[in-house]
Protein backbone atom coordinates (compact mmCIF):
# COMPACT_ATOMS: atom_id res chain seq x y z
CA UNK A 1 0.00 0.00 0.00
CA UNK A 2 2.79 2.63 1.05
CA UNK A 3 4.18 1.73 -2.16
CA UNK A 4 1.31 2.53 -4.94
CA UNK A 5 0.57 6.01 -2.06
CA UNK A 6 4.57 6.50 -3.39
CA UNK A 7 4.37 5.90 -6.86
CA UNK A 8 0.95 8.18 -6.90
CA UNK A 9 2.88 10.88 -5.52
CA UNK A 10 5.56 10.41 -7.72
CA UNK A 11 3.83 9.67 -11.13
CA UNK A 12 3.73 13.52 -11.96
CA UNK A 13 7.38 13.70 -11.42
CA UNK A 14 8.02 11.01 -14.07
CA UNK A 15 5.94 12.74 -16.77
CA UNK A 16 8.08 16.00 -16.37
CA UNK A 17 11.40 14.38 -16.35
CA UNK A 18 12.00 14.82 -20.33
CA UNK A 19 10.83 17.89 -20.51
CA UNK A 20 13.23 18.90 -17.33
CA UNK A 21 15.99 16.37 -19.26
CA UNK A 22 15.59 18.60 -22.09
CA UNK A 23 15.66 22.28 -20.82
CA UNK A 24 18.82 21.06 -18.55
CA UNK A 25 20.36 20.18 -21.43
CA UNK A 26 19.54 22.76 -23.93
CA UNK A 27 18.69 26.20 -22.09
CA UNK A 28 20.63 25.35 -18.57
CA UNK A 29 23.85 23.61 -19.79
CA UNK A 30 24.61 26.35 -22.31
CA UNK A 31 24.28 29.02 -20.52
CA UNK A 32 26.74 27.22 -17.62
CA UNK A 33 29.36 26.38 -20.42
CA UNK A 34 29.29 30.06 -21.48
CA UNK A 35 29.98 31.93 -18.17
CA UNK A 36 32.77 29.45 -17.75
CA UNK A 37 34.30 30.39 -20.81
CA UNK A 38 33.58 33.86 -20.19
CA UNK A 39 36.35 33.96 -17.24
CA UNK A 40 38.92 32.26 -20.02
CA UNK A 41 40.93 34.11 -22.54
CA UNK A 42 39.69 31.05 -25.37
CA UNK A 43 40.84 31.46 -28.66
CA UNK A 44 41.15 28.46 -31.04
CA UNK A 45 43.09 29.99 -33.52
CA UNK A 46 45.78 29.73 -30.79
CA UNK A 47 47.41 26.26 -29.70
CA UNK A 48 48.18 27.55 -26.01
CA UNK A 49 44.85 29.20 -25.61
CA UNK A 50 42.47 26.68 -27.10
CA UNK A 51 41.30 25.10 -24.07
CA UNK A 52 40.68 26.21 -20.68
CA UNK A 53 43.78 25.91 -18.16
CA UNK A 54 43.34 26.57 -14.76
CA UNK A 55 47.56 26.14 -14.37
CA UNK A 56 50.69 25.86 -15.99
CA UNK A 57 50.50 23.13 -18.63
CA UNK A 58 52.95 21.49 -21.65
CA UNK A 59 51.50 19.86 -24.62
CA UNK A 60 53.59 16.41 -25.37
CA UNK A 61 52.23 15.84 -28.71
CA UNK A 62 53.50 19.30 -30.07
CA UNK A 63 56.87 18.86 -28.13
CA UNK A 64 57.35 15.20 -29.59
CA UNK A 65 56.15 16.53 -33.24
CA UNK A 66 59.09 19.59 -32.78
CA UNK A 67 61.81 17.33 -30.78
CA UNK A 68 61.07 15.01 -34.24
CA UNK A 69 61.68 18.05 -36.31
CA UNK A 70 64.92 19.10 -34.82
CA UNK A 71 66.38 15.98 -35.04
CA UNK A 72 65.37 15.48 -38.79
CA UNK A 73 67.08 18.97 -39.28
CA UNK A 74 70.22 18.55 -36.88
CA UNK A 75 70.82 14.84 -39.66
CA UNK A 76 70.45 17.06 -42.71
CA UNK A 77 73.09 20.40 -41.29
CA UNK A 78 75.22 17.08 -40.50
CA UNK A 79 75.61 16.04 -44.09
CA UNK A 80 76.15 19.32 -45.43
CA UNK A 81 78.64 21.82 -42.51
CA UNK A 82 82.13 20.68 -43.36
CA UNK A 83 84.24 22.08 -39.85
CA UNK A 84 85.06 19.52 -37.09
CA UNK A 85 84.00 22.51 -35.03
CA UNK A 86 80.74 22.61 -36.67
CA UNK A 87 79.92 18.52 -36.02
CA UNK A 88 81.39 18.94 -32.65
CA UNK A 89 78.25 21.09 -32.29
CA UNK A 90 75.60 19.02 -33.68
CA UNK A 91 76.61 16.11 -31.34
CA UNK A 92 76.10 18.53 -28.31
CA UNK A 93 72.71 19.84 -29.47
CA UNK A 94 71.71 16.12 -29.98
CA UNK A 95 73.11 15.76 -26.57
CA UNK A 96 70.83 18.74 -24.97
CA UNK A 97 67.78 17.26 -27.45
CA UNK A 98 68.01 14.14 -26.24
CA UNK A 99 68.77 15.01 -22.22
CA UNK A 100 65.25 17.27 -22.60
CA UNK A 101 62.91 14.56 -24.53
CA UNK A 102 64.21 12.05 -21.62
CA UNK A 103 63.17 14.15 -18.74
CA UNK A 104 60.03 15.14 -20.41
CA UNK A 105 59.44 11.55 -21.13
CA UNK A 106 60.31 10.90 -17.46
CA UNK A 107 59.07 13.62 -15.01
CA UNK A 108 56.03 14.97 -17.54
CA UNK A 109 54.70 12.43 -19.40
CA UNK A 110 51.10 11.41 -17.72
CA UNK A 111 49.59 8.11 -19.49
CA UNK A 112 48.30 8.58 -22.94
CA UNK A 113 47.18 12.75 -22.23
CA UNK A 114 48.62 15.01 -24.96
CA UNK A 115 48.26 17.76 -22.62
CA UNK A 116 49.41 17.77 -18.58
CA UNK A 117 49.43 19.84 -16.00
CA UNK A 118 52.91 20.90 -14.50
CA UNK A 119 54.21 22.41 -11.58
CA UNK A 120 56.16 25.29 -10.95
CA UNK A 121 59.50 22.91 -10.37
CA UNK A 122 58.56 21.41 -13.90
CA UNK A 123 57.80 24.90 -15.48
CA UNK A 124 61.18 25.74 -14.57
CA UNK A 125 63.25 23.24 -15.80
CA UNK A 126 61.73 22.61 -19.15
CA UNK A 127 62.08 26.31 -19.45
CA UNK A 128 66.05 25.95 -18.46
CA UNK A 129 66.05 22.87 -21.38
CA UNK A 130 64.38 25.03 -24.36
CA UNK A 131 66.63 28.03 -23.32
CA UNK A 132 69.75 25.88 -23.49
CA UNK A 133 68.68 24.28 -26.89
CA UNK A 134 67.84 27.99 -28.21
CA UNK A 135 70.94 29.20 -27.31
CA UNK A 136 73.10 26.45 -28.81
CA UNK A 137 71.54 26.12 -32.04
CA UNK A 138 72.17 30.57 -32.16
CA UNK A 139 75.67 29.83 -31.40
CA UNK A 140 75.73 27.08 -34.18
CA UNK A 141 74.50 29.37 -36.84
CA UNK A 142 76.88 31.42 -35.64
CA UNK A 143 79.68 29.58 -37.35
CA UNK A 144 81.72 29.71 -40.46
CA UNK A 145 80.21 26.96 -42.61
CA UNK A 146 77.24 25.54 -44.45
CA UNK A 147 73.94 24.95 -43.24
CA UNK A 148 70.84 23.59 -44.76
CA UNK A 149 67.98 25.50 -43.51
CA UNK A 150 68.66 28.18 -39.98
CA UNK A 151 65.59 30.09 -40.41
CA UNK A 152 63.17 26.63 -40.75
CA UNK A 153 64.88 25.04 -37.76
CA UNK A 154 64.26 28.55 -35.76
CA UNK A 155 60.71 28.70 -36.72
CA UNK A 156 60.18 24.93 -35.25
CA UNK A 157 62.52 25.17 -32.18
CA UNK A 158 60.12 28.13 -31.31
CA UNK A 159 57.61 25.81 -31.15
CA UNK A 160 58.79 25.04 -27.22
CA UNK A 161 57.46 28.43 -26.75
CA UNK A 162 54.28 27.17 -27.67
CA UNK A 163 54.10 23.79 -26.44
CA UNK A 164 54.41 25.41 -22.99
CA UNK A 165 50.82 26.54 -22.21
CA UNK A 166 50.50 29.38 -19.10
CA UNK A 167 47.42 29.60 -17.34
CA UNK A 168 44.40 31.12 -19.61
CA UNK A 169 42.43 31.76 -16.70
CA UNK A 170 41.97 35.71 -16.48
CA UNK A 171 39.01 36.37 -13.57
CA UNK A 172 36.54 39.23 -14.58
CA UNK A 173 38.75 40.60 -17.19
CA UNK A 174 36.90 39.71 -20.06
CA UNK A 175 33.97 42.19 -18.38
CA UNK A 176 35.86 44.78 -17.46
CA UNK A 177 36.97 44.66 -21.02
CA UNK A 178 33.68 44.60 -22.81
CA UNK A 179 32.99 47.95 -20.56
CA UNK A 180 35.46 49.24 -21.68
CA UNK A 181 35.08 48.27 -25.34
CA UNK A 182 33.48 51.28 -27.32
CA UNK A 183 32.52 48.66 -29.88
CA UNK A 184 30.26 47.16 -27.63
CA UNK A 185 28.18 50.40 -26.61
CA UNK A 186 28.29 51.26 -30.04
CA UNK A 187 26.38 48.25 -31.18
CA UNK A 188 24.29 47.98 -27.60
CA UNK A 189 23.29 51.67 -28.12
CA UNK A 190 22.23 50.62 -31.90
CA UNK A 191 20.31 47.69 -30.55
CA UNK A 192 18.47 49.87 -28.28
CA UNK A 193 17.40 52.27 -30.39
CA UNK A 194 16.35 49.50 -33.03
CA UNK A 195 14.52 47.72 -30.42
CA UNK A 196 12.19 50.03 -28.53
CA UNK A 197 11.69 51.89 -31.87
CA UNK A 198 10.19 48.91 -33.93
CA UNK A 199 8.75 47.17 -30.63
CA UNK A 200 6.80 50.89 -29.98
CA UNK A 201 5.42 50.92 -33.89
CA UNK A 202 4.99 47.12 -33.71
CA UNK A 203 2.49 47.82 -30.55
CA UNK A 204 0.41 50.52 -31.74
CA UNK A 205 -0.03 48.51 -35.41
CA UNK A 206 -0.44 44.91 -33.58
CA UNK A 207 -3.17 46.41 -31.36
CA UNK A 208 -4.86 48.07 -34.01
CA UNK A 209 -4.74 45.00 -36.49
CA UNK A 210 -5.68 43.09 -33.40
CA UNK A 211 -8.76 45.10 -32.69
CA UNK A 212 -9.98 44.63 -36.70
CA UNK A 213 -9.32 41.54 -36.39
CA UNK A 214 -11.08 40.64 -33.06
CA UNK A 215 -14.44 42.16 -34.80
CA UNK A 216 -17.68 40.47 -35.87
CA UNK A 217 -17.32 41.26 -39.83
CA UNK A 218 -17.58 39.28 -42.95
CA UNK A 219 -14.24 37.72 -43.98
CA UNK A 220 -13.11 37.85 -40.71
CA UNK A 221 -11.04 34.39 -41.10
CA UNK A 222 -9.74 35.57 -44.74
CA UNK A 223 -7.98 38.81 -42.97
CA UNK A 224 -6.65 37.35 -40.16
CA UNK A 225 -4.83 34.47 -42.19
CA UNK A 226 -4.00 37.05 -44.68
CA UNK A 227 -2.20 39.42 -42.11
CA UNK A 228 -0.30 36.74 -40.55
CA UNK A 229 1.51 35.98 -43.78
CA UNK A 230 4.60 38.40 -43.00
CA UNK A 231 5.08 36.62 -39.83
CA UNK A 232 5.25 33.12 -41.51
CA UNK A 233 7.77 34.03 -43.81
CA UNK A 234 11.39 32.93 -42.21
CA UNK A 235 13.46 36.40 -41.70
CA UNK A 236 16.25 35.46 -43.63
CA UNK A 237 13.77 35.36 -46.75
CA UNK A 238 12.23 38.76 -45.31
CA UNK A 239 15.51 40.58 -45.40
CA UNK A 240 15.86 39.36 -48.52
CA UNK A 241 12.96 40.59 -50.45
CA UNK A 242 13.51 43.91 -48.61
CA UNK A 243 16.61 43.73 -50.23
CA UNK A 244 15.15 43.75 -53.50
CA UNK A 245 12.68 46.53 -52.56
CA UNK A 246 15.52 48.56 -50.82
CA UNK A 247 17.80 48.34 -54.00
CA UNK A 248 19.38 51.68 -55.69
CA UNK A 249 18.66 50.72 -59.16
CA UNK A 250 15.92 49.04 -59.14
CA UNK A 251 13.74 48.97 -55.98
CA UNK A 252 10.47 49.87 -55.57
CA UNK A 253 11.22 51.29 -51.97
CA UNK A 254 14.24 52.85 -52.39
CA UNK A 255 12.99 54.34 -55.47
CA UNK A 256 10.21 55.66 -53.76
CA UNK A 257 11.28 57.29 -51.03
CA UNK A 258 14.00 59.28 -53.77
CA UNK A 259 10.90 60.46 -54.98
CA UNK A 260 8.97 61.62 -51.43
CA UNK A 261 12.30 63.45 -50.82
CA UNK A 262 13.44 60.66 -47.37
CA UNK A 263 17.06 60.25 -49.23
CA UNK A 264 18.59 62.47 -52.55
CA UNK A 265 19.44 59.03 -54.46
CA UNK A 266 17.51 55.91 -54.12
CA UNK A 267 21.30 54.45 -54.11
CA UNK A 268 21.49 56.31 -50.49
CA UNK A 269 19.18 54.68 -48.65
CA UNK A 270 21.67 51.25 -47.05
CA UNK A 271 24.67 53.65 -47.89
CA UNK A 272 23.45 55.81 -44.77
CA UNK A 273 23.49 55.26 -41.30
CA UNK A 274 20.61 56.65 -40.60
CA UNK A 275 18.49 55.58 -43.53
CA UNK A 276 19.48 52.66 -42.89
CA UNK A 277 17.97 52.06 -39.38
CA UNK A 278 14.75 53.48 -41.09
CA UNK A 279 15.34 50.72 -43.62
CA UNK A 280 15.59 48.09 -41.20
CA UNK A 281 12.77 49.30 -38.64
CA UNK A 282 10.08 49.06 -41.59
CA UNK A 283 11.17 45.54 -42.50
CA UNK A 284 10.98 44.49 -38.87
CA UNK A 285 7.64 46.08 -38.40
CA UNK A 286 6.27 44.45 -41.70
CA UNK A 287 7.54 41.07 -40.26
CA UNK A 288 6.59 40.92 -36.61
CA UNK A 289 3.67 43.35 -36.38
CA UNK A 290 1.31 40.15 -36.92
CA UNK A 291 3.15 38.40 -34.20
CA UNK A 292 2.35 41.34 -31.83
CA UNK A 293 -1.13 41.36 -33.39
CA UNK A 294 -1.61 37.71 -32.42
CA UNK A 295 -0.62 38.22 -29.12
CA UNK A 296 -3.00 40.64 -28.71
CA UNK A 297 -6.72 38.77 -29.90
CA UNK A 298 -5.61 36.55 -27.55
CA UNK A 299 -5.88 38.83 -24.90
CA UNK A 300 -8.57 40.06 -26.09
CA UNK A 301 -11.22 37.18 -26.92
CA UNK A 302 -10.74 36.73 -22.87
CA UNK A 303 -12.37 40.12 -22.30
CA UNK A 304 -16.38 39.62 -22.19
CA UNK A 305 -18.57 40.95 -24.25
CA UNK A 306 -21.35 41.90 -21.45
CA UNK A 307 -18.74 44.18 -20.10
CA UNK A 308 -19.02 46.86 -23.37
CA UNK A 309 -22.64 45.95 -23.83
CA UNK A 310 -23.27 47.38 -20.03
CA UNK A 311 -20.87 49.88 -20.75
CA UNK A 312 -22.84 51.24 -23.54
CA UNK A 313 -26.13 51.04 -21.50
CA UNK A 314 -24.15 53.57 -18.94
CA UNK A 315 -23.13 55.96 -21.79
CA UNK A 316 -20.04 54.74 -22.72
CA UNK A 317 -18.63 55.57 -26.03
CA UNK A 318 -15.63 53.70 -27.88
CA UNK A 319 -13.22 56.04 -26.69
CA UNK A 320 -14.04 55.30 -23.14
CA UNK A 321 -14.41 51.14 -23.44
CA UNK A 322 -11.52 51.11 -24.97
CA UNK A 323 -9.42 53.00 -22.14
CA UNK A 324 -11.26 51.91 -19.11
CA UNK A 325 -11.95 48.43 -20.39
CA UNK A 326 -9.76 47.17 -23.20
CA UNK A 327 -6.53 48.51 -21.80
CA UNK A 328 -6.87 47.72 -18.07
CA UNK A 329 -7.57 43.97 -18.86
CA UNK A 330 -5.83 43.52 -21.78
CA UNK A 331 -2.79 44.49 -19.05
CA UNK A 332 -1.45 40.87 -18.96
CA UNK A 333 -1.50 40.41 -22.61
CA UNK A 334 0.40 43.79 -23.55
CA UNK A 335 2.78 42.92 -21.32
CA UNK A 336 3.73 39.39 -23.09
CA UNK A 337 3.60 40.58 -26.17
CA UNK A 338 5.84 43.42 -24.98
CA UNK A 339 8.42 41.14 -23.64
CA UNK A 340 8.40 38.70 -26.02
CA UNK A 341 8.77 41.11 -28.91
CA UNK A 342 11.57 43.11 -27.11
CA UNK A 343 13.49 40.15 -25.82
CA UNK A 344 13.74 39.22 -29.91
CA UNK A 345 14.16 42.58 -31.30
CA UNK A 346 16.85 42.24 -28.44
CA UNK A 347 18.75 39.95 -30.12
CA UNK A 348 18.42 40.39 -33.74
CA UNK A 349 20.61 39.00 -36.02
CA UNK A 350 19.70 37.65 -39.69
CA UNK A 351 17.46 40.63 -40.32
CA UNK A 352 20.29 42.86 -40.22
CA UNK A 353 22.62 40.59 -41.22
CA UNK A 354 21.17 39.77 -44.56
CA UNK A 355 20.33 43.31 -45.34
CA UNK A 356 23.23 45.27 -44.18
CA UNK A 357 25.92 42.95 -42.86
CA UNK A 358 26.37 45.69 -39.65
CA UNK A 359 27.20 48.37 -42.52
CA UNK A 360 27.65 50.89 -43.48
CA UNK A 361 31.07 51.13 -41.85
CA UNK A 362 29.56 48.97 -38.45
CA UNK A 363 26.70 52.07 -37.80
CA UNK A 364 23.79 49.20 -37.92
CA UNK A 365 25.75 46.45 -36.16
CA UNK A 366 23.91 45.13 -33.85
CA UNK A 367 25.09 43.31 -30.41
CA UNK A 368 24.36 39.97 -31.49
CA UNK A 369 26.36 40.49 -34.96
CA UNK A 370 29.39 41.65 -32.93
CA UNK A 371 29.24 38.59 -30.66
CA UNK A 372 28.87 36.26 -33.67
CA UNK A 373 31.91 38.38 -35.28
CA UNK A 374 33.68 38.19 -31.89
CA UNK A 375 33.28 34.04 -31.13
CA UNK A 376 33.16 32.86 -35.09
CA UNK A 377 34.90 35.12 -37.48
CA UNK A 378 37.79 35.88 -34.83
CA UNK A 379 37.33 32.99 -32.83
CA UNK A 380 37.55 34.62 -29.54
CA UNK A 381 35.03 32.27 -27.09
CA UNK A 382 35.72 33.82 -24.43
CA UNK A 383 35.58 36.96 -24.56
CA UNK A 384 32.49 36.36 -26.93
CA UNK A 385 30.91 34.64 -24.03
CA UNK A 386 31.23 37.65 -21.62
CA UNK A 387 29.52 39.71 -24.54
CA UNK A 388 26.69 37.08 -24.76
CA UNK A 389 26.34 37.22 -20.57
CA UNK A 390 26.33 40.87 -20.65
CA UNK A 391 23.20 40.85 -23.21
CA UNK A 392 21.49 38.35 -20.79
CA UNK A 393 22.08 40.89 -17.66
CA UNK A 394 20.05 43.33 -20.50
CA UNK A 395 17.73 40.90 -21.06
CA UNK A 396 16.64 40.29 -17.54
CA UNK A 397 17.07 44.42 -16.80
CA UNK A 398 14.53 44.72 -19.57
CA UNK A 399 12.22 41.94 -18.17
CA UNK A 400 12.75 43.95 -14.86
CA UNK A 401 11.66 47.03 -16.11
CA UNK A 402 8.31 45.81 -18.08
CA UNK A 403 7.14 44.33 -14.87
CA UNK A 404 7.93 47.60 -12.41
CA UNK A 405 6.33 49.98 -15.08
CA UNK A 406 3.08 47.69 -16.30
CA UNK A 407 3.03 46.33 -12.55
CA UNK A 408 1.94 42.86 -13.53
CA UNK A 409 1.95 40.17 -10.85
CA UNK A 410 4.10 37.32 -12.06
CA UNK A 411 2.90 35.28 -9.14
CA UNK A 412 -1.35 35.67 -8.42
CA UNK A 413 -1.15 36.12 -4.51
Amino acid sequence: MKIKRFLERKTAYLFILPALILIILFSIWPIVASLRYAFFDLQLNDQARSDLYTEASYNLRLHNETIDYIRYYLNIDESVVQTDEAHQAIAELRQQVDAFDEYVETNVVQGLEPVVSIDQEKETEITRHKNEIIAGLESFYTLEDEFYSPEDMMAVVGEFNTSLIQSNYMGLENFERVMTDHRVRSTLTFTLIFTFVSVFFELILGLALALIMNKAMAGRGLIRTVSLIPWAIPTSVAAMMWSYLYDGSSGIVANLFANIGIVEQSTDLLLQSSKALLAIIIADVWKTTPYMALLLLAGLQTIPNSLYESSSLEGANRWHQFRYITLPLLKTSIFVALLFRTLDAFRVFDLIYVLTGGGPGGTTESISIYAYKVMFAQTRFGYGAAIVLIMALAVGLITWLYVKSLNVKLIED
